[in-house]
């Protein structure tokens, strides 16, 4: 059984490098508390383990994978936008002190995103696969630590991160890579290829970018006309 856990763990962990949720881990990580993330993704991965070895080939062929992604995509880009629709001018943070993401709604928001996103993804084919050779209790022991340790490896990362990037800076961050992992969840039913895929779904957070910038520019000509006026007064005093 020792031996099943470490294959698994070593299958599940070498799978997760890389892939979308390894970074959804990290983009929740600048979000929220880690331990609410590591939290969340400990629970998706219990139950997304469990249903492999549970039902293994039969669930795995039922599953609709492109609803579940078109479902996770939504989720994922409603995220992004809610992140981007904190980021402030700097004038309006200097005078609101920004709200922390409840716990509560922080960890359903998490669990949701992993649940889905990892539903008929490669790693839950894997799982099945080593469920139909080995014992299924070793096999969900080692993907669920494999997966976690993965996601932990994000987090740390994240954290890392976020120790050295102002606030507002993350929020944009992490609003535009949720776009970006949104879109590209909902690409990947196009089976249009990696590569189409990853470049179509950067043009979400570079349209997204633009369209802060435009509108930071026009929220500051006002700003430094009237400056420029209050300048012109002084200089003809």
């Amino acid at each position: 059984m020792i031996a099943t856990i470490l294959l698994s763990f070593g299958v599940l962990f070498v799978a997760e490098l890389g892939d979308k949720s390894q970074l959804m881990a990290l983009t929740f990580a600048l979000r929220y508390r880690w331990w609410v993330v590591l939290s969340g993704i400990a629970a998706a991965s219990v139950a997304v383990n469990l249903i492999a070895v549970a039902v293994g080939h039969f669930l795995g062929a039922a599953l609709p994978t492109d609803l579940i992604a078109v479902i996770t995509a939504v989720i994922l880009l409603g995220v992004g936008l809610w992140t981007l629709r904190e980021v402030r001018e700097p004038a309006a943070e200097a005078d609101e002190e920004p709200a922390a993401p409840k716990s509560g709604r922080a960890l359903f928001v998490v669990v949701s995103a992993f649940l889905l996103a990892e539903l008929g993804d490669r790693t839950m084919f894997a799982t099945i696969a080593l469920a139909s050779q080995h014992g299924w209790l070793g096999v969900w022991l080692g993907s669920v630590a494999g997966m976690v340790a993965a996601g932990g490896l994000a987090i740390a990362v994240g954290i890392t991160v976020g120790k050295h990037i102002p606030e507002r800076a993350i929020a944009l961050g992490s609003g535009l890579l949720f776009l970006y992992i949104g879109a590209a969840t909902l690409l990947s039913t196009l089976e249009l290829g990696r590569v189409a895929e990853m470049g179509l779904a950067a043009l979400a957070p570079i349209a997204a970018g633009l369209a802060l910038w435009v509108r930071g520019r026009r929220a500051g000509a006002p700003t430094a006309a009237a400056d420029r006026e209050r300048a012109e007064i002084g200089d003809a005093r």
